[in-house]
């Protein structure tokens, strides 16, 4: 059963590595007459260099055209999701050995980071919100985004609020794998940046896989998933709810529904049916269902819970009575919705933790995008004299077992008698 519910990794066609290859050696060598290029050829929008960035009066604007009720959304959100990542905000810290030796870690922002927003059909400020407040909560200081322009030059105006909301430094409008190059690179008018996140189609996901050494990046990510365990107890109607909500993204998204209640099941696929009359996206969804659900009758939870564990899914629901009594069993997930009230879509906007997830089975390995992600960790160490000498026997045997003979005499010249003993 596990094996008929995994996704296969998806074959890339060979000529859209080459593409995605093209635009970042173009973006490369030529800079910022590439990435306008680029967006003339692929965004259909013609712009010269100095209308890349976004002005101080565009971000005005936006806040104007999207109205109070948005941007007390936008704040609402932005308060929860900082208030959250403040609780994973590493430290540094110290500690002293027998020997008076101190060691420690210090902990300290990346100086620039790079946001991606896709643009296109959907606007995407959430995902501002969730990639720019732990960045800015981790202290880093030039926070830069990049997306997609209208046909009209224009940033979408609810992404703009909230990057303001999000503590976002810069905005540039270019999307695509010329926008991961300018990043990775630096053009005249955008500076490279140390590490890119966000989520994107497949030519962004490529290239930040394609210039990962020459800058860090979260991960790759993959189509939207949605796994959802219940019982007997779940409401079909809000079962059906939740997969169509993350079917609708993508045609490529994936929405299961693991059970051992075949009255469920049967209500389920009923509600599905009907729900998707009328949905603006009922035909996407429609097509990520037949393509990517599955209502899967199982013996049991316990079965249910360890099919999950094998998918290790972006989203697992756990829409059962008693959701904490499973959540110990639970070993694989980018985020866990525990209970009924608790949907999926809480997490995509407002409850705090972030919504870019570990896809496609990652989840084993990965984790969700956190302060964490913002930060770099140097080693502290400050030997005593008296540590040094402990460990010089066991530096000496060491260095003799591998050949390297500076090594032992880097620590011995200290402790020689023609050398300083403190």
């Amino acid at each position: 059963m596990v094996r008929a519910l995994e996704r296969s990794p998806v074959d890339v066609d060979p000529d859209i590595h080459g593409q995605v290859e093209a635009i970042l050696s173009a973006v490369r060598v030529r800079g910022d007459a590439a990435l306008l290029e680029f967006t003339e050829r692929f965004d259909r929008v013609r712009l010269q260099a100095p209308e890349l960035a976004v002005t101080a009066a565009e971000y005005d604007a936006a806040e104007r055209a999207v109205g109070a009720n948005t941007l007390g959304a936008l704040q609402y959100a932005a308060g929860r999701i900082e208030e959250f990542h403040r609780h994973g905000l590493p430290r540094s810290w110290w500690v002293e050995d027998a020997n008076g030796s101190l060691l420690g870690q210090q902990v300290r922002p990346l100086d620039r980071v790079g946001i991606y927003v896709p643009g296109g059909r959907a606007a995407y400020p959430s995902t501002v919100l969730m990639t720019g407040v732990p960045a800015h909560v981790a202290g880093v200081p030039e926070i830069v985004l990049v997306s997609p322009p209208s046909q009209d030059k224009s940033l979408n105006a609810a992404v703009l609020a909230a990057a303001r909301v999000a503590g976002v430094t810069e905005a540039y409008r270019v999307g695509g794998a010329q926008a991961i190059a300018a990043l990775a690179y630096g053009t005249d008018t955008i500076r490279r940046v140390d590490k890119i996140v966000g989520p994107g189609n497949i030519y962004v996901a490529l290239a930040k896989s394609k210039v990962f050494g020459q800058v860090g990046i979260d991960m790759v990510a993959g189509p939207s998933e949605v796994l959802v365990v219940a019982d007997e107890t779940a409401d079909p109607q809000w079962v059906a709810a939740d997969l169509l909500a993350q079917a609708e993204h993508d045609p490529m998204a994936r929405a299961v529904l693991l059970t051992p209640a075949a009255g469920l099941l049967e209500g389920v696929a009923a509600a599905l049916d009907k729900r998707l009359v009328g949905l603006e996206r009922g035909a996407v969804a429609a097509k990520a269902l037949e393509n990517n659900g599955a209502l899967v009758l199982t013996r049991d939870l316990d079965e249910a819970v360890a099919i999950a564990n094998a998918l290790a899914p972006e989203h697992l629901e756990l829409q059962v009575g008693d959701p904490f009594a499973l959540l110990s069993r639970v070993r694989h997930a980018g985020a866990i919705f525990l209970g009924r009230h608790t949907p999926e879509v809480i997490g995509d906007y407002v409850a705090g933790p972030n919504h870019v997830l570990p896809t496609g089975g990652t989840a084993r390995f990965s984790s969700a995008l956190g302060v964490e992600d913002f930060v770099k960790r140097s080693s502290l160490i400050h030997y005593s004299a008296k540590g040094l000498r402990e460990a010089r026997p066991h530096v000496d045997a060491l260095a003799r077992v591998e050949g390297l003979q500076g090594h032992g005499a880097a620590a011995e010249v200290r402790l020689s008698e023609r050398g300083h003993p403190s």
